[in-house]
């Protein structure tokens, strides 16, 4: 059974025109409306990707009143059809009208058949790509790595590490600054596990007391201190059969260290107050800003617990050290942000995004998450300046991103580091760079640098 041909609606009210467009495009199902009311009913009924409109609908057959207004309709109620407009000679006016409010694109009447062949196929083509788009986008949502957003070739590294490891039952050590993702990475690893559909407990070793921490690690029993009023599981046995997420271990406190060695060597755990040995399966997926092989030299972290925690390390670069992300990121948090905040119209000025991609980010994607969203509340106009963006340091011009600029820039800068390092000496300039010395004469003229040959 042969495919279906792509639907092709025409809004004509011309019969013989109608007739004509129809024979013309045997390469599409072709359906057919000659008013306002028809046009939407087959529109609801088909579905089509592409349609092609006469503005001169009745009952306004001689003015465009009518076919703007089922233009409006259409794209209400289809937004990602693909409207192109058939005009008159005399009426551009009203195709640029009909452009700006959404319509895909216009065509002059009398109608070639082979050029607007060419704009249906093209409109087909494009709506094809958009549809295609938008399925990987709810792929991408569903997929483990959906919160990650990097064009950075090392964050692009660790989401392939974390892809690979996902599915083993490897404790993983999970490496980075504060605000780096680190979370989102173990969900990550959560999600691509053949655990996914169990529980995620995450419990911060540096935000509970270490008088608590024990009881919320591994729970406790009726009477066990004042106010344990009944049994309590902890968060490692709530999260039975799925993942638990130690954040910031590296402040875990040396006797509590010991407890979790013994589980990751046993799998079973005592409430507090009990004697009873609890087995646990859970995977462990811990994670610290800190510098652990350091913390052992001092003696505060155990070694043993350091290697039975990094059968696996997943090391996430810092946002400074990530090229382009900066950028990426901030526009990723602009879109969400203004939709929260019914700003849709907002953009970044040159000057903010400038010093968007100049700033070092200490404090990583939080930083820049909460700084956007700042940034967007205060901001006066259309546009989010670098005043409202609240970052230290003067506002930065945006690099060139034309090549041969930012060529003869790197050129620049090259030959004068080089003819430094070698006291002004043109020969062992030339080598340093991997020129001829003529190249290199050519170069300083160029670029207006004296230099003294030796």
């Amino acid at each position: 059974m042969s495919q279906s041909k792509p639907k092709l609606l025409i809004i004509e009210d011309d019969p013989g025109l109608q007739k004509q467009l129809k024979w013309s495009f045997d390469d599409y199902e072709v359906v057919v409306a000659g008013d306002r009311e028809a046009a939407l009913a087959q529109l609801r009924r088909h579905e089509p990707a592409v349609c092609t409109m006469d503005l001169g609908l009745p009952p306004d057959p001689d003015g465009a009143t009518e076919g703007l207004a089922t233009l409006q309709q259409i794209l209400a109620l289809a937004p990602e059809t693909k409207v192109i407009v058939l005009t008159g000679n005399q009426d551009r006016s009203h195709a640029v009208q009909a452009i700006a409010m959404g319509a895909y694109d216009f065509h002059q009447k009398p109608c070639e058949p082979e050029l607007l062949s060419l704009v249906i196929k093209r409109a087909f083509f494009l709506h094809g790509l958009q549809q295609e788009n938008r399925r990987m986008q709810q792929g991408n949502a569903d997929s483990p790595l959906s919160g990650i957003i990097s064009r950075d070739p090392g964050m692009l590294k660790v989401c392939r590490q974390v892809e690979k490891v996902a599915p083993s039952t490897a404790t993983t050590m999970v490496l980075g600054e504060s605000g780096t993702g680190k979370e989102v990475i173990a969900r990550a690893l959560h999600q691509g596990s053949p655990r996914a559909k169990e529980r995620f407990m995450a419990i911060n070793c540096a935000a509970i007391p270490e008088t608590l921490l024990e009881s919320e690690l591994f729970g406790y029993e009726k009477g066990a201190f004042t106010g344990a009023v009944k049994q309590t599981k902890g968060k490692v046995e709530a999260a039975n059969g799925g993942t638990f997420f130690l954040d910031e271990v590296g402040d875990l406190p040396m006797p509590l260290q010991a407890k979790l060695l013994r589980f990751l060597q046993e799998r079973v755990i005592e409430r507090v107050g009990g004697h009873e040995e609890i087995p646990v399966d859970v995977r462990i997926v811990c994670a610290t800003h800190q510098n652990l092989k350091e913390l052992v030299k001092a003696g505060r972290f155990r070694e043993d617990l350091y290697y039975r925690l990094s059968e696996i390390v997943l090391t996430i670069p810092p946002l400074r050290e990530r090229q382009g992300d900066a950028v990426l990121l901030a526009q990723h948090f602009k879109n969400r942000f203004c939709a929260q905040e019914g700003r849709a119209n907002l953009h970044f000025s040159p000057d903010a995004l400038a010093q968007i991609a100049h700033h070092d980010w200490p404090g990583n994607v939080r930083e820049m998450e909460n700084c956007i969203k700042r940034a967007i509340i205060m901001a006066d106009g259309p546009a989010i300046t670098a005043d409202d963006l609240g970052l230290s340091g003067a506002p930065l011009e945006e690099e060139p991103f034309n090549l041969r600029q930012v060529r003869d820039e790197a050129e620049y800068k090259a030959i004068v580091r080089a003819l430094a390092r070698v006291e002004g000496n043109i020969v062992k300039a030339s080598e340093l760079l991997g020129v001829s010395r003529p190249t290199l004469y050519d170069l300083l003229e160029r670029h207006a640098i004296k230099a003294s040959a030796s």
